[in-house]
């Protein structure tokens, strides 16, 4: 009866879930080997400007500045915005700034090797600005998306 109480089942009577034992060991290391492939994979040549992306949503604007790159995307209801450096390398001072019409802008900043963001606002029907600031250079839009 003690058993029934510490062990989880799956609906059946008296059958482990799965979760312990050698079956879920084996899917906890071949979900371990998998997520390592896949960083592997994913992590050669995705430096600096080619890096995919971390926004939600297709690109809807992209301006580039002096030292970076300002990257927008839209889905349906949300814009997301990144600030990129041209070369990726040493931490420099970097900061990402979108803000709604009408809404407060959201920011994030610091020092930062590659990217700064991303930032994303509900723009459901608004219009949104967008700033980037990699080491000093700044890239601005007006309102956009609109």
């Amino acid at each position: 009866m003690g058993w029934l109480v510490t062990r989880a089942t799956n609906g059946r009577a008296g059958v482990p879930d799965g979760r312990a034992g050698r079956g879920g060991s084996a899917r906890l290391l071949v979900l371990a080997l998998a997520t390592a492939l896949g960083l592997l994979a994913g992590g050669i040549g995705a430096t600096g400007a080619n890096a995919a992306s971390v926004c939600a949503g297709r690109p809807a604007k992209t301006l580039k500045f002096g030292t970076g790159e300002l990257r927008v995307y839209r889905t349906r209801s949300y814009a997301c915005a990144l600030a990129v450096a041209v070369k990726p390398g040493a931490r420099r001072k970097m900061s990402v700034q979108i803000q709604p019409r009408g809404g407060r802008p959201v920011v994030d900043r610091g020092n930062f090797t590659q990217q700064a963001g991303p930032v994303t606002v509900h723009a459901l029907n608004r219009c949104v600005r967008v700033s980037g600031t990699v080491s000093g250079k700044t890239g601005t839009t007006g309102w956009i998306l609109c």
